[in-house]
């Protein structure tokens, strides 16, 4: 996986020059996607460009390259990297200026930078080949616009690593009052007696693509009950299941939280009977 796209032109990574002057070096001023392909076919491509839009689109990056062009560089990104299945990495920062300055500048050009990168398989909707995950919980300390999928991501790795360095997958985020936003890198789901419940979006949350397909799959399936609402803490410790979900772990079930087991400690009858769903649906989108 040595091909990236950088300003309209593909070339070795080794050769791809950034300016250091560029913001996204200097201030993390700038937007970010990933989006998995497998065997070729891209999951929810479409919607992950409509938030990178919007990402741009909110902190005045003038610029716009429209969903075909996308699709043409995922193409050619797929074709001269090897590998069956690739995330799809793409990030647009602001681009580089003569000088090191917090205002926006104007007239400079936006660098956008694409490239391909190996991921697992699919998930599969089996039980035995899920991959369970524990999790840590602490107050969730970033910034109030997490709602943008900014490259300034230090925050979200500041508390990743909380959890990475107590030998566990992610960390579960909570706010001052208590209430559940979401994890360092994917969304948060709770389930009791067959209810899955995650957290409304607002500032505090990443609208995720894969929330987004999940949401809509179950709810046009009809057969798992879903809520949108506040989710407190304490339900996290309650539930008979929680999961995570994400572009590359699709929806994952985690199976301790804090070192103690979620439920029975296993993966869960509704986990399957979802991801079951999401594996039949996701390239719907």
């Amino acid at each position: 996986m040595s091909i990236v796209y950088l300003n309209g032109e593909y070339m070795p990574m080794e050769e791809a020059r950034i300016s250091p002057m560029d913001r996204g070096f200097l201030f993390g001023d700038g937007i970010y996607e990933v989006v998995p392909s497998y065997d070729g076919k891209l999951v929810g491509f479409a919607p992950h460009m409509e938030r990178m839009q919007n990402g741009l689109d909110a902190i005045e990056i003038k610029m716009h390259i429209n969903q075909n062009e996308w699709r043409n560089i995922s193409t050619e990104l797929i074709k001269q990297n090897e590998g069956t299945n690739l995330g799809l990495y793409f990030h647009v920062s602001r681009g580089a200026d003569s000088k090191r300055s917090h205002a926006y500048p104007d007239d400079i050009a936006a660098t956008v930078y694409a490239f391909a990168f190996e991921i697992p398989p699919a998930p599969q909707p089996q039980k035995a080949a899920a991959t369970p995950y524990t999790v840590s919980t602490t107050e969730d300390k970033r910034w109030k616009r997490c709602n943008i999928k900014s490259t300034a991501l230090l925050g979200n790795v500041m508390h990743y690593q909380h959890g990475h360095s107590r030998g566990h997958n992610e960390t579960i985020l909570y706010n001052q009052e208590g209430e559940l936003t979401e994890a360092a890198a994917c969304n948060v789901y709770v389930v009791k007696n067959g209810v899955v419940a995650t957290p409304l979006l607002d500032y505090q949350i990443l609208p995720g693509i894969t929330r987004l397909l999940v949401l809509s799959i179950l709810q046009k399936d009809g057969s798992i009950p879903i809520e949108e609402r506040v989710v407190a803490l304490q339900e996290l410790r309650d539930a008979d299941e929680v999961w995570i979900s994400s572009s590359s772990k699709e929806i994952a079930p985690v199976v301790e939280v804090d070192g103690t087991p979620v439920g029975n400690g296993e993966v869960g009858d509704v986990w399957l009977a979802a991801q079951t769903l999401y594996s039949a649906h996701k390239y719907d989108y």
